[in-house]
């Protein structure tokens, strides 16, 4: 038996189930904690209330998610929807063939399905590239993180992280073409599946142009479906201005503008938007630092090229929200913290890490914004 399979699959697997019932008691409990229910957007009853299922499963639905239910049963019939990707509410709906009709578990099984096979092949990936105790606190970080919850929430980031994964760990190995094959979902599933292309330009033995032809083929099935059905094939961009809160897609903002609206938004404000900006502000930052390190030490450049894009391009529109979720595919950032050499550093990271994850998941399935 191969040795992966039978010493380090148990391990990942049994941290994934501790992170999986975490959240889950997180959810169970969180109604006790903050008794109001935010439900500060749409479809929240239709979608998920209707569903009978427990607060604690449903509310991992909250915010997009009751948006890729929508999308998934009745196709983009609802106004600026557009702005989510197909391939994961297509994935939703040919699941649902055998959940019984239910959307909501065919996406959360594949949201959370896809994470584990992704962390299984990101801790492969880095204890290959660096080595097994590395890849341990790399993945327990990954876990940790105070947004990974949306790993296993009904959004893309879980399935989109096992294309990322996949694609890296097939380059790795010197399977070009299947990893255009993936990269090629990866652009159907989110706009930043795009911002592989570079990766496959740059891969160290390629020069061949096709992943140009290739890799977008995902995204541009998109487009021209939005330009055949609506007459529009940047909907997805427009519709941002809708759910981006301050999002801007008429022109670019750079980033030190950006920071300076930051600092006069958190010296204005409190409550609640104060804590957002907050938290957006930081996380960027400490992503860009962490980035700025792994760069140092001279990570892989295709994983910081891609990492650099992933945290950067969201930045010029002018706003950093949704950034503390953003930033969680940058995931050198998780390399960096493993490296540390202190172990009372890493733990008290880990710690502080753990703490935010619980508070922000309360707030996420009691309905109140995160990212």
């Amino acid at each position: 038996m191969n040795p992966f399979i039978r010493l380090e699959i148990p391990k990942i697997l049994l941290g994934f189930i501790i992170w999986r019932l975490l959240l889950f008691l997180v959810a169970a409990i969180s109604p006790q904690i903050i008794s109001e229910f935010g439900a500060k957007f749409p479809y929240y009853q239709e979608r998920l209330i209707a569903s009978n299922l427990p607060h604690f499963i449903w509310s991992f639905g909250n915010f997009d998610g009751v948006h890729y239910l929508g999308i998934a049963k009745d196709g983009y019939a609802y106004q600026y929807t557009q702005a989510f990707f197909p391939f994961y509410p297509i994935l939703i709906k040919g699941l649902s063939l055998i959940t019984f009709n239910s959307f909501l578990i065919s996406a959360l099984l594949i949201s959370n399905f896809a994470f584990l096979i992704g962390l299984m092949i990101f801790y492969k990936l880095i204890k290959e590239k660096f080595d097994a105790k590395i890849a341990l606190w790399s993945s327990l970080f990954l876990l940790a993180f105070p947004t990974s919850f949306y790993f296993g929430a009904i959004y893309t980031e879980g399935l989109f992280f096992l294309m990322l994964m996949s694609t890296f760990y097939l380059i790795e190995k010197g399977k070009t073409w299947q990893a255009y094959f993936v990269g090629t979902f990866a652009s159907a599933t989110r706009l930043i599946g795009v911002f592989l292309l570079p990766v496959f330009i740059l891969e160290r033995n390629s020069k061949s142009f096709w992943p140009i032809l290739i890799v977008p083929i995902g995204f541009m099935a998109y487009v021209l479906y939005l330009k055949i059905t609506f007459d529009n094939p940047f909907y997805f961009l427009t519709s941002q201005q809708i759910f981006g809160q301050g999002r801007s897609s008429d022109g670019i903002v750079l980033l030190p503008q950006v920071f300076w609206r930051y600092f006069k938004i958190l010296a204005t404000t409190n409550g609640m938007p104060f804590f957002n900006a907050a938290l957006e502000l930081f996380s960027t930052v400490f992503a860009l630092l962490l980035l700025a390190v792994a760069y140092k030490k001279k990570f892989d450049r295709q994983w910081l090229i891609f990492s650099g894009l992933a945290v950067l391009i969201p930045t010029l529109t002018g706003t950093l929200t949704s950034m503390p979720r953003y930033i969680l595919v940058a995931f050198p950032m998780y390399i960096v913290l493993a490296s540390i050499k202190s172990s009372i550093i890493k733990k008290s990271f880990l710690g502080f890490f753990l703490v935010l994850l619980v508070f922000l998941t309360i707030l996420f399935t009691q309905g109140y914004w995160v990212a």
